[in-house]
């Protein structure tokens, strides 16, 4: 989680503190490897293929996935991001970060998505960019990677790919980046 939208997202705000270590450095790897890998058998190849990361923490995740479906593969696969704010149902609530921009460099009519975040939750975020996603093209799908799925849906999604199914509270936050996930909460 950005340390900037920690400080500024109703209605925790404040400074997360890590109380448990989820997954390490080589567990993410392995869970990225496999999550790539299961891209590659679902989709028969990459072709068409275009990874979307959710703006802020998708991206990496994103970033990492095209690096590993290179190396399983051999063959580049388009990525780009997503920035949900003004599609999502909770505006106004929640801060808009000007350095998270969208930036898809392709037509998307046609292609197979992976929309990819860092985090599972209520699903509204996803609502929002399946919402956003039509302003960019037509997908023939639209498939969901997620390093962690912490469950408590608000909406009918789920995840194609995910990294740790994680059950926690409502009050408990989880922090995902390419080094750690940890579980944790918000402290003023």
């Amino acid at each position: 989680m950005a340390e900037r939208e920690r400080r500024l997202a109703p209605p925790f705000g404040g400074v997360f503190v890590a109380r448990t270590q989820i997954l390490d450095a080589a567990q993410i790897q392995r869970a990225l490897t496999r999550i790539s890998h299961e891209i590659s058998e679902r989709n028969r190849g990459l072709d068409d293929v275009v990874i979307i990361g959710l703006q802020t923490g998708g991206v990496p995740i994103a970033e990492r996935l095209a690096e590993i479906l290179l190396d399983i593969e051999g063959s580049t696969v388009v990525v780009g991001r997503l920035d949900v704010a003004l599609y999502r149902d909770d505006i106004g609530l929640r801060p808009v970060l000007p350095e998270a921009v969208t930036d898809i460099p392709v037509d998307l009519d046609g292609t197979v998505v992976v929309l990819v975040d860092d985090v599972l939750y209520t699903g509204r975020t996803i609502r929002a960019a399946l919402d956003a996603l039509t302003d960019f093209g037509r997908p023939k799908a639209v498939q969901l990677a997620v390093m962690v799925d912490r469950g408590h849906r608000e909406l009918p999604i789920r995840a194609d790919y995910v990294g740790k199914n994680l059950p926690t509270r409502r009050d408990e936050v989880v922090d995902v980046n390419l080094e750690v996930v940890e579980l944790g909460e918000m402290r003023k």
